[in-house]
């Protein structure tokens, strides 16, 4: 095995992947089953668009964990300031962080955001009849990728600049989150 790819990174890529699928599953399912029950295109672009701001939230979260300092979160959890602890976690875990960020939410988003552009511009065709199938989902396609990568593109420069500030409001949410489940998101690492 080559020495860049350690067995736990294997494993650990492979379990991402297998969550990823179910995650993926799921939210298809639920976004599919709810604009076919509504059956309004006005829901449907509605739903696109949440779904294409989740991705840009996510990709913030996973860049600002990247970015974050550890000094200053280190100082806050000795003096036991709530979520600091928590914040420690996410710098000393920024590459999972990063990777379900970035990557299993951001991917998730994509791909559910070009099936309901798929699905909106088939239900536009179903309705109007003047549609051309080709052309119209050319130009889903290349609307999502501009919102999707232009809000990225905007928010890289957010989560890079407020990195702490950013990783501090994740932190006190995953600490309200573990106070209430009792379960701990990250375990100590480094």
């Amino acid at each position: 095995m080559n020495s860049y790819i350690k067995k736990e990174n294997l494993i650990a890529g492979l379990i991402i992947a297998f969550f990823t699928f179910f995650i993926a599953l799921l939210v298809s399912l639920g976004s599919e089953a709810l604009v076919r029950v509504v059956n309004s295109v006005i829901v449907a672009i509605i739903l696109l668009l949440i779904i294409i701001c989740l991705g840009i939230f996510f990709d913030i979260i996973g860049t600002a964990a990247t970015a974050a300092d550890l000094p200053p979160f280190n100082a806050r959890a000795a003096k036991k300031v709530f979520g600091a602890k928590q914040a420690v976690k996410i710098i000393r875990n920024n590459d999972l962080m990063a990777n379900f960020c970035n990557d299993v939410i951001g991917d998730i988003a994509g791909t559910l955001s070009g099936a309901i552009g798929a699905g909106i511009i088939v239900s536009l065709n179903a309705r109007l009849g003047f549609i051309d199938l080709i052309l119209g989902g050319a130009v889903m396609t290349s609307l999502i990728a501009a919102l999707t990568v232009g809000g990225k593109a905007i928010g890289k420069g957010v989560a890079v600049n407020h990195a702490n500030s950013i990783i501090f409001r994740v932190a006190v949410f995953l600490a309200w989150w573990e106070n209430l489940t009792g379960t701990e998101v990250f375990k100590n690492r480094r």
